[in-house]
């Protein structure tokens, strides 16, 4: 078992299974993208234990909280660790996160946006370390997402040799 893993579970965190895309929608991407020694993560968004994207559905500071975005990240923090387990067969082999980009579907005059992503930042560093789980990141609001999600994030990894 990796050490990764180990965390997780001591955590009581469980990855979610792949995404099952809402009906009718094709998503012709990889999730991760691995490129020499670097994981390209896609936008995700929080997801369910059934694999669906799950909500609250919104713009936050309108319908969704910040609370409840901050919850929305994390979930899709969860997401992208199932993604890039699945691509990588162990998160040991994350060596250092490098750039996250958090998009959030904001009300107008909505500004907490680092807050919210910060849901995603909080639980990288929880699993991950402060070595291991520092990252750069930007946090900006959009007028919409993909499926009225409150939240979208992508970036990218260095692995290990």
């Amino acid at each position: 078992m990796s050490r990764i893993a180990d965390r997780l579970r001591s955590l009581g965190l469980i990855l979610p299974p792949p995404l099952r895309a809402p009906p009718g929608v094709v998503l012709p991407f990889r999730f991760v993208h691995v490129i020499g020694r670097r994981a390209l993560i896609a936008g995700h968004g929080p997801q369910g234990a059934d694999g669906t994207f799950t909500g609250p559905f919104g713009k936050v500071g309108r319908e969704v909280t910040p609370e409840q975005g901050y919850a929305a990240a994390r979930l899709t923090g969860l997401s992208i660790l199932g993604n890039l387990e699945r691509t990588l067969s162990d998160l040991d082999r994350i060596a250092v996160w490098g750039r996250v980009f958090g998009m959030v579907n904001a009300a107008p005059g909505f500004e907490r946006l680092p807050g919210v992503i910060n849901g995603f930042s909080d639980l990288i560093l929880e699993v991950f370390g402060p070595e291991v789980g520092a990252h750069s990141r930007s946090a900006v609001g959009l007028a919409e997402l993909p499926f009225n999600l409150p939240v979208e994030i992508e970036g990218d990894c260095e692995l290990k040799d």
